[in-house]
């Protein structure tokens, strides 16, 4: 134990340091002989002596071993991407001195290509030939996946992740995604995956999954050829008469359908990514504006467009900022009376935090990050909208309306970037 503890304080050897050695360390996974194999296995994916399709079909075999691999071994993997396929620094000075040097001459255009260039780094190649291989894309975003817990502790990865993001806003694009509508009709298969990737509200039985596939519900997600059959996010949509105030209406099963050709409004209810290897690539404010120029081409009686949304960071948020009077009256958050002054303190502190509380210029809560951001506006809490465990936990049983404006996404987008959140007079008077 005291061995082990001791080897442990031992800084962890580059993978430069290791392709150079002749053992291994207690804590490696690979060998040094082993690594250089793996090594030489990389490099001669990225060889420009190898056509496209050469080394793209090296890097599927090389994928094909990776999938059989540890994960200590695939760490190894990710290390020697990251360490050994960066740009030749004495390449980026020459090219940084040549573009500094050109400014204002004839010269600075082609000087920015060639720094461009530059800056390409054998990573980049390396990844692009990954994608080109028999089911490569996936294969990337389930690598990303599997690296993205091990930034913090292992910063030596973060230039692998950095390509793999970079890249990946090119190749996800909204230009190169197909909206599709997910049915009660659809393949079971891909039914299957939303059961697998809802993250807002659980769906707990087949009959819940097509009361909200199916009649006054609709289901749309963007997808991917390189990854067809699998939605990359998508929304559930209900169609309503008025802005919803709770969740367990729209969850019902039992309940009568609405009025198609009545429905004024549509409610965004839930909205879920499926790659965690996408992270950082958005495309959940072009997925609600197509949907919703979708549904208005359907339903042109449409005029409202809002979410029924969780507030997940109230609850951490209020035991830092709450009098512990108050967290104390919470204990039953659904026993408060309309005239109690601890439900109205929690919806004053709940008004606060969605409207006023900013952290490095953005919203705090996640999800008011992601519908304030795509230029929506708080419009109205709602008490008592999640009576779940999970609602409970995280809001007290709170949720939150965010109205879409069509006519003011723009104006609300400005104002939330010179640090002003879009609300109501609603809202505003809960904390004014």
């Amino acid at each position: 134990m005291a061995a082990g503890a001791a080897a442990g304080t031992v800084s962890p050897r580059s993978t430069r340091e290791r392709l150079g050695a002749t053992l291994r360390r207690h804590q490696e996974a690979l060998s040094p002989r082993a690594l250089r194999r793996t090594l030489s296995e990389l490099q001669a994916i990225v060889d420009p002596r190898a056509s496209e399709v050469e080394g793209s079909r090296r890097a599927h075999d090389f994928a094909q071993w990776y999938a059989k691999a540890g994960t200590a071994e695939r760490r190894d993997c990710w290390l020697l991407m990251s360490e050994q396929f960066s740009p030749d620094p004495d390449v980026l000075k020459s090219a940084r001195e040549q573009y500094e040097k050109s400014l204002g001459t004839a010269e600075e255009l082609h000087a920015e290509v060639h720094m461009r260039r530059a800056f390409q780094t054998p990573r980049t190649r390396m990844l692009q030939r990954f994608a080109g291989a028999p089911d490569g894309m996936r294969f990337l975003v389930d690598l990303r996946a599997e690296l993205l817990p091990q930034l913090k502790s292992e910063r030596r990865l973060l230039p692998l992740d950095a390509d793999l993001e970079h890249l990946f806003s090119t190749w996800f694009d909204v230009a190169f995604l197909e909206l599709r509508r997910i049915s009660w009709d659809s393949p079971a298969s891909l039914v299957e995956k939303l059961i697998k990737y809802e993250a807002v509200h659980d769906i707990r039985s087949w009959a819940d999954v097509k009361n909200r596939l199916d009649s006054d519900r609709r289901c749309y997600g963007f997808f991917h050829p390189s990854l067809d059959g699998e939605p990359l996010i998508f929304v559930e949509v209900a169609l309503v008469d008025e802005i919803s105030a709770s969740i367990e209406p729209l969850l019902d099963e039992s309940a009568e359908p609405a009025d198609l050709l009545r429905a004024t409004t549509a409610i965004f209810y839930s909205i879920s990514n499926t790659q965690a290897g996408l992270r950082g690539v958005s495309f959940g404010d072009s997925l609600i504006k197509r949907v919703v120029e979708t549904l208005k081409e359907e339903f042109p009686r449409l005029r409202t467009f809002a979410t029924l949304s969780p507030i997940p960071g109230l609850r951490q948020w209020m035991a830092k900022n709450a009098p512990a009077d108050l967290l104390a009256a919470l204990s039953d958050p659904l026993a408060l009376g309309p005239k109690s002054p601890h439900r109205q303190q929690l919806l004053a502190h709940a008004a606060r935090y969605l409207g006023q509380e900013l952290e490095n210029g953005k919203p705090c809560d996640p999800v008011a990050r992601f519908h304030l951001g795509n230029g929506a506006r708080v419009e109205r809490l709602n008490w008592a909208a999640d009576p779940s465990p999970k609602g409970l936990k995280q809001s007290f049983g709170l949720m939150v309306n965010y109205l879409y404006d069509l006519k003011r996404l723009d104006r609300h987008r400005t104002l939330l970037a010179q640090g002003q959140i879009p609300m109501s007079r609603a809202i505003e008077d809960l904390y004014g």
